[in-house]
């Protein structure tokens, strides 16, 4: 995990780790924001695709290493929308980042194809939407993955990132929770 010097935004994530103590849901942050920035970046990414917002934190990595980049993250539960918006626009990203409340089965399919990052961290991830994130993807586009060390549907997500056929796949982090993967 990156040091608080390093991460802009270390203090959504403190916020959201806090929150989730005090309300016992399921907010939970993923643990290395600046990686999800260098990630925009390399991939020069226009358009990303969050599914997992919280209370915005992975939001604002993802916009903040791609600052011409268009965000759509997807969150259902409506107490976190309203939180992470708050946060989205006191960080002055609200401009380029749009909230969606919603579920992901819901939502998804309103939107258009072409994005060039998709990061997944909704709980366990699932086959059926992980076939929808390849078709919301341009091709050689990146998907972070993480909870994939959760077992039962993560398992089947895992097998198909690393079968070759449709995605180039590699983990990263100690604990093999993490792919990155790019859409053939």
């Amino acid at each position: 995990m990156p040091k608080k010097s390093d991460d802009p935004f270390a203090h959504v994530r403190e916020a959201t780790l806090k929150h989730r103590a005090r309300h016992g849901c399921g907010a939970w942050p993923y643990d290395n924001g600046p990686l999800l920035a260098t990630v925009a970046a390399a991939a020069g990414a226009r358009r990303i695709l969050e599914l997992g917002c919280a209370l915005g934190y992975t939001s604002l990595s993802l916009a903040s290493g791609a600052p011409k980049a268009r965000v759509d993250t997807v969150e259902r539960d409506p107490e976190h929308v309203r939180l992470a918006r708050e946060n989205i626009a006191a960080e002055g990203f609200d401009k380029c980042i749009t909230v969606h409340e919603g579920d992901f089965a819901k939502v998804l399919p309103t939107l258009d194809p072409g994005y060039d990052v998709a990061f997944f961290d909704g709980h366990s991830p699932v086959p059926a939407l992980h076939k929808t994130l390849h078709k919301l993807l341009k091709t050689g586009g990146m998907l972070v993955t993480a909870n994939l060390n959760h077992g039962g549907t993560a398992d089947d997500v895992h097998a198909a990132l690393f079968d070759g056929k449709s995605w180039q796949s590699a983990l990263i982090g100690e604990d093999g929770e993490t792919a990155i993967s790019v859409k053939l």
